[in-house]
Protein backbone atom coordinates (compact mmCIF):
# COMPACT_ATOMS: atom_id res chain seq x y z
CA UNK A 1 0.00 0.00 0.00
CA UNK A 2 2.86 2.33 0.81
CA UNK A 3 4.87 1.29 -2.54
CA UNK A 4 1.74 2.60 -4.38
CA UNK A 5 1.13 5.25 -2.69
CA UNK A 6 4.62 6.17 -3.11
CA UNK A 7 4.26 5.61 -6.98
CA UNK A 8 1.28 7.74 -7.45
CA UNK A 9 3.38 10.68 -5.17
CA UNK A 10 6.24 10.28 -7.96
CA UNK A 11 3.82 10.43 -10.89
CA UNK A 12 2.02 13.68 -9.44
CA UNK A 13 5.50 15.47 -8.63
CA UNK A 14 6.30 14.43 -12.59
CA UNK A 15 3.39 16.28 -13.64
CA UNK A 16 3.31 18.91 -11.64
CA UNK A 17 6.98 19.08 -13.23
CA UNK A 18 6.69 18.80 -16.63
CA UNK A 19 3.59 21.52 -16.33
CA UNK A 20 6.21 23.95 -14.50
CA UNK A 21 8.27 23.66 -17.38
CA UNK A 22 5.92 23.53 -19.69
CA UNK A 23 4.88 27.10 -18.51
CA UNK A 24 8.76 28.56 -18.30
CA UNK A 25 9.33 27.37 -21.94
CA UNK A 26 6.84 29.10 -23.38
CA UNK A 27 7.12 32.15 -21.55
CA UNK A 28 10.46 32.70 -23.00
CA UNK A 29 9.76 31.69 -25.96
CA UNK A 30 6.52 34.61 -25.98
CA UNK A 31 9.51 37.08 -24.88
CA UNK A 32 11.73 36.56 -27.46
CA UNK A 33 9.05 36.58 -29.76
CA UNK A 34 8.10 40.04 -28.17
CA UNK A 35 11.33 41.38 -27.98
CA UNK A 36 12.25 41.52 -32.17
CA UNK A 37 9.07 42.91 -32.90
CA UNK A 38 8.85 45.71 -30.19
CA UNK A 39 12.35 46.45 -32.34
CA UNK A 40 11.50 46.33 -35.58
CA UNK A 41 10.31 49.35 -37.91
CA UNK A 42 8.34 49.33 -40.75
CA UNK A 43 9.50 51.03 -44.17
CA UNK A 44 7.38 53.59 -45.87
CA UNK A 45 8.37 55.09 -49.14
CA UNK A 46 8.34 58.96 -48.98
CA UNK A 47 9.19 62.15 -50.57
CA UNK A 48 10.62 65.40 -49.54
CA UNK A 49 8.12 68.10 -50.55
CA UNK A 50 10.13 71.11 -52.33
CA UNK A 51 8.66 74.32 -53.54
CA UNK A 52 7.91 75.12 -57.22
CA UNK A 53 5.98 77.45 -59.35
CA UNK A 54 2.85 76.21 -60.28
CA UNK A 55 0.37 77.47 -63.29
CA UNK A 56 -2.89 77.09 -61.11
CA UNK A 57 -6.27 76.01 -63.75
CA UNK A 58 -9.85 75.36 -63.90
CA UNK A 59 -11.43 72.48 -65.98
CA UNK A 60 -14.70 73.47 -66.90
CA UNK A 61 -18.03 73.15 -69.11
CA UNK A 62 -19.02 75.41 -71.73
CA UNK A 63 -21.17 75.59 -75.23
CA UNK A 64 -19.83 76.31 -78.67
CA UNK A 65 -21.97 79.23 -80.28
CA UNK A 66 -21.75 80.57 -83.83
CA UNK A 67 -20.37 84.29 -83.94
CA UNK A 68 -23.50 85.58 -85.87
CA UNK A 69 -26.78 83.57 -85.92
CA UNK A 70 -30.25 84.68 -87.19
CA UNK A 71 -33.42 83.13 -88.15
CA UNK A 72 -34.02 84.42 -91.51
CA UNK A 73 -38.24 85.26 -91.92
CA UNK A 74 -40.20 87.78 -94.07
CA UNK A 75 -41.68 90.97 -92.42
CA UNK A 76 -44.57 90.71 -94.36
CA UNK A 77 -47.38 88.19 -95.35
CA UNK A 78 -47.14 86.92 -99.09
CA UNK A 79 -46.85 84.14 -101.37
CA UNK A 80 -43.08 83.23 -102.35
CA UNK A 81 -42.49 83.37 -105.83
CA UNK A 82 -38.38 82.53 -106.03
CA UNK A 83 -36.20 80.88 -104.31
CA UNK A 84 -32.77 81.88 -104.67
CA UNK A 85 -30.70 79.94 -102.27
CA UNK A 86 -29.46 76.59 -101.71
CA UNK A 87 -29.58 74.52 -98.36
CA UNK A 88 -26.20 74.18 -97.22
CA UNK A 89 -24.68 76.50 -99.35
CA UNK A 90 -22.53 79.73 -98.29
CA UNK A 91 -23.78 83.11 -99.21
CA UNK A 92 -23.01 86.51 -99.30
CA UNK A 93 -23.91 89.41 -97.28
CA UNK A 94 -27.01 91.23 -99.24
CA UNK A 95 -27.57 88.42 -101.70
CA UNK A 96 -31.31 87.90 -102.54
CA UNK A 97 -32.34 84.71 -100.91
CA UNK A 98 -36.07 84.65 -101.64
CA UNK A 99 -39.05 87.38 -102.93
CA UNK A 100 -42.60 87.64 -101.62
CA UNK A 101 -45.34 88.50 -104.24
CA UNK A 102 -45.44 92.63 -104.53
CA UNK A 103 -47.73 92.92 -107.07
CA UNK A 104 -50.57 94.37 -104.65
CA UNK A 105 -47.98 97.04 -103.31
CA UNK A 106 -47.09 97.90 -106.54
CA UNK A 107 -50.41 98.73 -107.58
CA UNK A 108 -50.73 100.39 -104.12
CA UNK A 109 -47.45 102.67 -105.16
CA UNK A 110 -48.68 103.32 -108.20
CA UNK A 111 -51.61 104.76 -107.15
CA UNK A 112 -49.98 106.53 -103.93
CA UNK A 113 -47.65 108.46 -106.64
CA UNK A 114 -50.79 109.74 -108.55
CA UNK A 115 -52.04 110.91 -105.67
CA UNK A 116 -48.67 112.50 -104.23
CA UNK A 117 -48.14 114.23 -108.15
CA UNK A 118 -52.10 115.92 -108.04
CA UNK A 119 -51.47 117.25 -104.60
CA UNK A 120 -47.89 118.01 -105.43
CA UNK A 121 -49.47 120.61 -108.06
CA UNK A 122 -52.44 121.63 -105.77
CA UNK A 123 -49.33 122.79 -103.32
CA UNK A 124 -47.68 124.21 -105.77
CA UNK A 125 -50.66 126.37 -107.25
CA UNK A 126 -51.87 127.47 -103.91
CA UNK A 127 -48.19 128.53 -102.87
CA UNK A 128 -48.44 130.60 -106.44
CA UNK A 129 -52.05 132.31 -104.97
CA UNK A 130 -50.69 132.85 -101.68
CA UNK A 131 -48.27 135.21 -102.68
CA UNK A 132 -50.93 137.26 -104.48
CA UNK A 133 -52.59 137.24 -101.65
CA UNK A 134 -55.32 135.62 -103.43
CA UNK A 135 -55.55 132.61 -100.65
CA UNK A 136 -55.22 132.89 -96.72
CA UNK A 137 -52.40 131.23 -95.13
CA UNK A 138 -54.29 128.33 -93.85
CA UNK A 139 -55.98 127.14 -97.12
CA UNK A 140 -52.35 127.06 -98.58
CA UNK A 141 -51.10 125.09 -95.31
CA UNK A 142 -53.73 122.61 -95.97
CA UNK A 143 -52.60 122.11 -99.48
CA UNK A 144 -49.45 121.65 -97.99
CA UNK A 145 -50.02 118.87 -95.68
CA UNK A 146 -52.22 116.97 -98.18
CA UNK A 147 -48.76 117.14 -100.20
CA UNK A 148 -46.51 116.04 -97.32
CA UNK A 149 -48.85 113.38 -96.56
CA UNK A 150 -48.95 111.57 -99.70
CA UNK A 151 -45.12 111.90 -99.48
CA UNK A 152 -45.34 109.72 -96.64
CA UNK A 153 -47.71 107.01 -97.92
CA UNK A 154 -45.42 106.98 -101.06
CA UNK A 155 -42.47 106.22 -98.37
CA UNK A 156 -44.06 103.88 -96.40
CA UNK A 157 -45.64 101.29 -99.62
CA UNK A 158 -41.81 101.57 -100.86
CA UNK A 159 -41.10 99.88 -97.62
CA UNK A 160 -43.24 97.18 -97.50
CA UNK A 161 -41.88 96.91 -101.67
CA UNK A 162 -38.27 96.72 -100.32
CA UNK A 163 -39.24 94.02 -97.71
CA UNK A 164 -40.93 92.07 -100.23
CA UNK A 165 -37.28 90.80 -101.19
CA UNK A 166 -35.31 89.21 -98.25
CA UNK A 167 -31.25 89.36 -98.70
CA UNK A 168 -28.50 87.99 -96.18
CA UNK A 169 -27.75 91.11 -93.72
CA UNK A 170 -24.12 89.11 -93.54
CA UNK A 171 -21.85 86.37 -95.11
CA UNK A 172 -22.89 82.60 -93.48
CA UNK A 173 -23.81 79.49 -94.24
CA UNK A 174 -27.72 79.14 -94.71
CA UNK A 175 -29.48 76.08 -93.24
CA UNK A 176 -31.95 73.67 -94.20
CA UNK A 177 -35.07 75.49 -95.73
CA UNK A 178 -39.00 75.09 -94.24
CA UNK A 179 -40.74 76.63 -97.26
CA UNK A 180 -41.38 76.14 -101.10
CA UNK A 181 -41.81 78.14 -103.87
CA UNK A 182 -45.66 79.19 -103.47
CA UNK A 183 -45.97 78.82 -99.47
CA UNK A 184 -47.96 81.77 -98.35
CA UNK A 185 -45.56 82.92 -95.18
CA UNK A 186 -45.91 85.55 -92.35
CA UNK A 187 -43.96 87.10 -90.05
CA UNK A 188 -43.99 84.08 -87.53
CA UNK A 189 -43.10 81.62 -90.88
CA UNK A 190 -39.59 80.17 -90.16
CA UNK A 191 -37.48 80.00 -93.14
CA UNK A 192 -34.09 78.93 -92.59
CA UNK A 193 -31.14 79.62 -90.44
CA UNK A 194 -28.33 81.61 -91.44
CA UNK A 195 -24.88 81.26 -89.23
CA UNK A 196 -21.52 82.20 -89.56
CA UNK A 197 -18.88 80.64 -87.89
CA UNK A 198 -15.59 81.17 -89.26
CA UNK A 199 -15.15 82.06 -85.88
CA UNK A 200 -16.91 81.02 -82.86
CA UNK A 201 -17.86 82.18 -79.05
CA UNK A 202 -17.22 79.35 -76.22
CA UNK A 203 -19.76 80.61 -73.27
CA UNK A 204 -19.13 79.16 -69.64
CA UNK A 205 -18.84 80.41 -66.16
CA UNK A 206 -16.43 80.55 -63.54
CA UNK A 207 -17.35 80.06 -59.85
CA UNK A 208 -17.66 83.13 -57.93
CA UNK A 209 -14.35 82.87 -55.99
CA UNK A 210 -12.22 82.82 -59.22
CA UNK A 211 -14.07 86.06 -60.89
CA UNK A 212 -11.27 88.27 -59.92
CA UNK A 213 -8.64 86.87 -61.69
CA UNK A 214 -10.42 86.93 -65.16
CA UNK A 215 -9.09 89.22 -67.63
CA UNK A 216 -10.12 90.42 -70.73
CA UNK A 217 -7.77 89.20 -73.30
CA UNK A 218 -6.54 86.15 -71.55
CA UNK A 219 -6.52 83.01 -73.42
CA UNK A 220 -7.79 79.56 -72.82
CA UNK A 221 -8.21 76.05 -74.34
CA UNK A 222 -10.51 74.12 -75.00
CA UNK A 223 -11.73 70.56 -76.42
CA UNK A 224 -14.79 68.71 -78.12
CA UNK A 225 -15.92 65.54 -78.45
CA UNK A 226 -16.54 65.52 -81.86
CA UNK A 227 -13.16 65.87 -82.88
CA UNK A 228 -9.60 65.22 -81.53
CA UNK A 229 -8.47 68.70 -81.70
CA UNK A 230 -6.82 70.95 -78.94
CA UNK A 231 -8.07 74.32 -79.90
CA UNK A 232 -7.63 77.87 -78.24
CA UNK A 233 -9.92 80.98 -77.53
CA UNK A 234 -9.16 84.96 -76.37
CA UNK A 235 -11.63 86.07 -73.75
CA UNK A 236 -13.60 88.91 -75.32
CA UNK A 237 -16.17 89.54 -73.20
CA UNK A 238 -17.22 89.25 -69.67
CA UNK A 239 -21.01 89.57 -67.69
CA UNK A 240 -20.46 92.91 -65.40
CA UNK A 241 -22.46 90.98 -62.41
CA UNK A 242 -22.35 87.78 -60.25
CA UNK A 243 -25.50 85.30 -61.04
CA UNK A 244 -27.11 85.33 -58.14
CA UNK A 245 -28.92 81.71 -58.46
CA UNK A 246 -25.69 80.16 -59.46
CA UNK A 247 -22.96 82.22 -58.16
CA UNK A 248 -20.97 82.25 -61.07
CA UNK A 249 -19.39 84.74 -63.61
CA UNK A 250 -20.86 84.29 -67.45
CA UNK A 251 -17.64 84.72 -69.73
CA UNK A 252 -17.50 84.37 -73.61
CA UNK A 253 -14.37 83.78 -75.79
CA UNK A 254 -13.60 83.60 -79.50
CA UNK A 255 -11.95 81.00 -81.42
CA UNK A 256 -11.03 80.88 -84.96
CA UNK A 257 -12.58 78.34 -87.00
CA UNK A 258 -11.86 78.35 -90.70
CA UNK A 259 -11.75 74.57 -91.82
CA UNK A 260 -15.41 74.62 -89.69
CA UNK A 261 -14.77 71.59 -87.47
CA UNK A 262 -15.95 73.25 -84.63
CA UNK A 263 -20.01 72.84 -84.83
CA UNK A 264 -21.79 75.40 -83.21
CA UNK A 265 -24.31 73.86 -79.99
CA UNK A 266 -20.97 71.53 -79.49
CA UNK A 267 -20.15 71.11 -75.59
CA UNK A 268 -16.80 72.34 -75.09
CA UNK A 269 -14.15 71.06 -72.09
CA UNK A 270 -12.42 73.92 -71.15
CA UNK A 271 -8.83 74.36 -69.23
CA UNK A 272 -8.80 77.93 -68.09
CA UNK A 273 -5.47 78.94 -66.37
CA UNK A 274 -5.18 81.38 -63.30
CA UNK A 275 -2.75 82.61 -61.68
CA UNK A 276 1.14 81.49 -61.14
CA UNK A 277 1.70 80.73 -57.35
CA UNK A 278 5.36 80.55 -56.77
CA UNK A 279 6.87 78.04 -54.17
CA UNK A 280 4.04 76.11 -54.75
CA UNK A 281 4.25 72.61 -52.59
CA UNK A 282 2.75 69.85 -54.98
CA UNK A 283 1.89 66.24 -53.40
CA UNK A 284 0.69 62.96 -54.76
CA UNK A 285 -3.04 62.66 -55.05
CA UNK A 286 -3.11 59.00 -53.27
CA UNK A 287 -1.70 60.40 -50.13
CA UNK A 288 -4.60 62.47 -48.94
CA UNK A 289 -6.97 60.75 -46.34
CA UNK A 290 -10.59 62.42 -46.32
CA UNK A 291 -11.70 63.04 -43.27
CA UNK A 292 -14.68 64.30 -41.87
CA UNK A 293 -13.68 68.22 -41.80
CA UNK A 294 -11.20 68.00 -44.59
CA UNK A 295 -7.91 66.23 -45.57
CA UNK A 296 -5.05 64.67 -43.93
CA UNK A 297 -1.75 63.12 -44.50
CA UNK A 298 1.31 61.90 -42.68
CA UNK A 299 4.49 63.35 -42.47
CA UNK A 300 7.98 62.26 -40.55
CA UNK A 301 9.14 63.62 -37.21
CA UNK A 302 11.92 62.35 -35.57
CA UNK A 303 11.08 59.23 -36.92
CA UNK A 304 7.63 59.06 -36.35
CA UNK A 305 4.77 59.28 -38.64
CA UNK A 306 2.77 62.49 -37.70
CA UNK A 307 -0.52 63.27 -38.96
CA UNK A 308 -1.30 66.59 -40.02
CA UNK A 309 -4.17 68.07 -41.57
CA UNK A 310 -4.03 70.11 -44.72
CA UNK A 311 -6.05 72.17 -47.13
CA UNK A 312 -5.84 71.76 -50.52
CA UNK A 313 -6.16 74.07 -53.78
CA UNK A 314 -5.90 73.22 -57.60
CA UNK A 315 -5.27 69.87 -58.46
CA UNK A 316 -3.26 68.21 -61.54
CA UNK A 317 -3.74 64.53 -63.33
CA UNK A 318 -1.34 63.06 -60.36
CA UNK A 319 -0.46 66.15 -57.89
CA UNK A 320 -2.81 68.35 -55.93
CA UNK A 321 -1.73 71.60 -54.54
CA UNK A 322 -1.30 72.24 -50.72
CA UNK A 323 -2.34 75.75 -49.53
CA UNK A 324 -1.41 75.12 -46.15
CA UNK A 325 -0.98 72.61 -43.08
CA UNK A 326 2.74 71.52 -45.02
CA UNK A 327 5.56 73.31 -45.31
CA UNK A 328 8.76 73.00 -47.84
CA UNK A 329 11.23 70.38 -46.74
CA UNK A 330 8.94 68.44 -44.76
CA UNK A 331 8.68 64.50 -45.57
CA UNK A 332 5.73 63.30 -46.69
CA UNK A 333 4.87 59.65 -46.53
CA UNK A 334 3.82 57.72 -49.68
CA UNK A 335 2.90 54.49 -49.57
CA UNK A 336 0.58 52.15 -47.05
CA UNK A 337 -1.02 55.70 -45.76
CA UNK A 338 -4.07 53.34 -44.80
CA UNK A 339 -2.33 51.29 -42.64
CA UNK A 340 -0.64 54.29 -40.56
CA UNK A 341 -0.91 55.70 -37.18
CA UNK A 342 -0.07 58.49 -35.32
CA UNK A 343 3.05 58.17 -33.75
CA UNK A 344 3.95 54.98 -35.89
CA UNK A 345 7.59 54.32 -36.01
CA UNK A 346 8.19 54.24 -39.73
CA UNK A 347 11.75 54.05 -41.83
CA UNK A 348 11.57 56.42 -45.11
CA UNK A 349 12.84 55.19 -48.19
CA UNK A 350 13.20 58.12 -50.62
Amino acid sequence: MKFRNIIFALLAVSLIGLIVYRVSSNSEKEKSQKGPAKRSVAEFAGKVVQGSDFATSLTLSGSIEANEQVDIRSEISGIVEAINFEEGKSVKKGQILFRVNDLELRAQLAQIKTAQGLSSENERRAKLLLEKEAISQEEYDIASADFRSAQSRTQLIQAQLAKATVRAPFDGKIGLRYISKGTYVTPATPIATLVNDSQVKITFSVPEKYASQIIIGDTFSFTTSNNDGKYSAKIYAKEPEIDVATRTLKIRGLSENKDGKLLTGSFASITLPLQIVSDALLVPTEVLIPIQNGKKMFVVKDGKAKEVIVQTGSRTAKEILITDGLTAGDTILTSGVMTLQDGMPVRVKL
